[in-house]
């Protein structure tokens, strides 16, 4: 953190112990369910409209590099909720797991440290309770939404509150979006993916749930304006993981990794920021812990947001304290003869994304024929864009999207994304980059010793032995 902004913690908090007064700030967490950079206003987007994240964005910070710690629901929303790497989550490295109860959460520690608690949608999971130790959600106990939480929460007293939309995640009421006004032609359409109407149909019924998604922030922001309660809560909105498309979610390209993210705190910090350093979703439950005055515990391997936050208008918010940012996944669904997985790392800097894939010789979207559960190729979700995809890889104007969404990948990938920000041109075998390649490599070994990887061994496959308790074959 830089000095400028420690001084101005210690003084905030100083002052609080002195009047004897509780002004902890209120914490709120939006979060939107398989929603990706840069769909949104504030972020550049043409087509869809988020007036409330775009205002948020006015009066906040806005995070240009925030990184998801796995493009997967479960594992992603344990490592916002524990501060940790999805690897360090045993069975909660996996979707449809448990989160052992040894792993503290945020919102436990700020109720032990006399905050009120609630959760309303989807928290943590999916998974079970089940073994896990835990009586609750992780992210909280449920309430029906936030204005009856509010009504519960004692005057005076601090309260974290998470809200975890549904939106945008599949399935979507076909053409929802064109219905609305959208128009498919400015669309802007990843080269990785086929441009015809259909695809074009279908990201504008996804951007029809990120609307929804937004209006649905935008009560929670009017209902804090009611209440008087908007000037001293730090609120969040952003996304477990990427957009539910073929090389997007549950896969380490910026399409299922890079995410919205957007942080105001009216009381401390100045709005209309752009933050350009490297950040991970984990770095959040240690951020809300120091502003609530409760010590980060040790085992978080995410790093407080504060400094960033506070940090005074003429300090560069775009001077990078964090150069890089680490990315993972292990088994999503169950969609492997065997109950497999597709592990893979990853390391992400301003001009290269490295990949190591741990086990090419299996499908990374899913085995072709169905094993227990969604179907065919089933990591990828269901959808139009997908159908088509798959009905039609024999066609020359198809076979490019099918190669890059679920063909088998090698066990490195590199891209430069100086020359190609889509990813879709792997330089990994490439001399001119040895030395790049050799030197993430290193990079993200290191990390994955220093954080304890099981995967530092190769032969070390316990994410595949870890049980699913996903909905069966249908």
């Amino acid at each position: 953190m830089p000095r400028a902004a420690i001084l101005f913690f210690l003084a905030w908090v100083g002052l609080a112990s002195c009047t004897g007064a509780d002004d902890r700030p209120n914490i709120v967490v939006a979060i939107a369910d398989d929603w990706s950079w840069p769909h949104a206003g504030a972020l550049g987007d043409k087509v869809v409209k988020t007036p409330y994240f775009d205002r948020l964005a006015r009066e906040g910070v806005l995070f240009e590099r925030a990184y998801c710690a796995s493009p997967s629901c479960t594992p992603s929303r344990g490592a916002l909720l524990t501060g940790q790497a999805v690897h360090r989550l045993e069975n909660g490295g996996n979707l449809w797991s448990l989160l052992p109860g040894k792993f503290a959460c945020y919102p436990d520690l700020l109720e032990e440290a006399g905050y009120a608690v609630g959760l309303t949608g989807k928290g943590w999971g999916p998974g079970t309770l089940e073994g896990s130790g835990r009586s609750r959600n992780p992210a909280g106990p449920n309430v029906p939404d936030f204005a009856r939480f509010l009504g519960k929460v004692p005057k005076g007293k601090p309260f974290c509150y998470w809200y975890g939309s549904t939106d945008p995640h599949r399935p979507y009421d076909r053409d929802t979006g064109a219905k609305s006004g959208m128009k498919p032609e400015a669309v802007a359409m990843p080269p990785y993916w086929p441009d015809t109407p259909e695809v074009r149909a279908d990201m504008l019924d996804y951007y029809f749930e990120v609307e929804r998604f937004d209006r649905a922030v935008g009560t929670i922001l009017e209902r804090l304006d009611r209440e008087g309660l908007a000037e001293n809560t730090i609120v969040v909105v952003t996304s477990d993981n990427g957009m539910p498309f073929p090389r997007c979610k549950a896969n380490l390209y910026d399409a299922g990794t890079h995410m919205p993210l957007v942080i105001r705190w009216p009381a401390k910090v100045k709005g209309g920021k752009r933050f350009g350093g490297f950040v991970s979703l984990a770095d959040l439950a240690p951020t809300f812990l120091e502003a609530a005055g409760v010590k980060p515990l040790p085992a978080m391997t995410g790093g407080s947001l504060l400094g960033a936050l506070i940090a005074p208008a003429s300090v560069d918010a775009r001077q990078a304290p964090r150069d890089a940012v680490f990315l993972e996944r292990e088994r999503h669904a169950n969609v492997r003869r065997g109950d497999l997985g597709y592990p893979s790392r990853a390391v992400r800097t301003a001009r290269f994304l490295y990949i190591r894939n741990f086990r090419p010789d299996r499908w990374p979207a899913g085995d072709p024929e169905m094993w227990k559960s969604v179907g065919p190729f089933g990591d990828c979700d269901p959808s139009p864009t997908k159908d088509l995809i798959l009905d039609r890889r024999d066609e020359p104007a198809f076979a490019p999207s099918f190669r890059l969404g679920f063909e088998q990948r090698p066990e490195e990938e590199l891209y430069d994304l100086e020359h190609d920000p889509h990813e879709v041109k792997n330089v990994a075998g490439d001399e001119r980059y040895a030395a790049d390649r050799a030197a993430l490599r290193a990079r993200l070994e290191r990390w994955m010793r220093d954080t304890a990887d099981p995967r530092t061994d190769p032969s070390d496959d316990r994410f595949d032995r870890y049980p699913y308790g996903g909905p069966p074959a249908q």
